[in-house]
């Protein structure tokens, strides 16, 4: 499942949002409205998909049940893309993550993040960052597929 750490740069995203919790999940609504509006977003970097988790910074537990984010679906695009009025844009400032492959259906989800968060990174040389988490999704991706695939990436910074 993990495959490597990796830098980021900062990145700019054109999507949409909305705040929700593990407990009060709302992603398929989110994606439902993100998706037959995608092709009317100008100057994309690329076919894949973002779907990013920010949190509060004061949240200590994020993987509570009850914790609030905001939950994004979206796309990077060219730094001088002019938005399409019914999306936002997010600017990710980027960073170190590390980066694990998760290939399933999205109702095992769960159990790559119990190895993340449980397994590998209590014994890595690493700790959580305050910064977005989020999946990489391909153009095509059937949440539903037992060979969908997601690429997570975990924020994280030296111990």
């Amino acid at each position: 499942m993990f495959m490597k750490t990796t830098e980021l740069s900062p990145i700019k995203l054109v999507g949409k949002s909305k705040r929700m919790s593990n407990q009060r999940n709302i992603t398929g609504e989110l994606w439902r409205e993100f998706m037959p509006i995608r092709n009317s977003i100008p100057k994309r970097k690329n076919n894949s998909f973002l779907s990013m988790q920010v949190y509060d910074k004061s949240c200590a537990d994020k993987l509570a049940p009850e914790t609030e984010f905001d939950k994004w679906a979206a796309v990077e695009v060219e730094h001088d893309c002019k938005v399409p009025e019914e999306l936002h844009v997010y600017e990710m400032a980027g960073g170190t993550y590390a980066l694990f492959e998760h290939i399933g259906p999205a109702r095992s989800f769960p159990k790559t993040m119990q190895y993340i968060f449980a397994e590998w990174l209590p014994k890595s040389e690493y700790q959580m960052d305050d910064r977005e988490m989020f999946e990489q999704l391909e153009e095509g991706y059937d949440p539903n597929a037992e060979d969908a695939r997601e690429i997570v990436w975990v924020p994280v910074k030296p111990k």
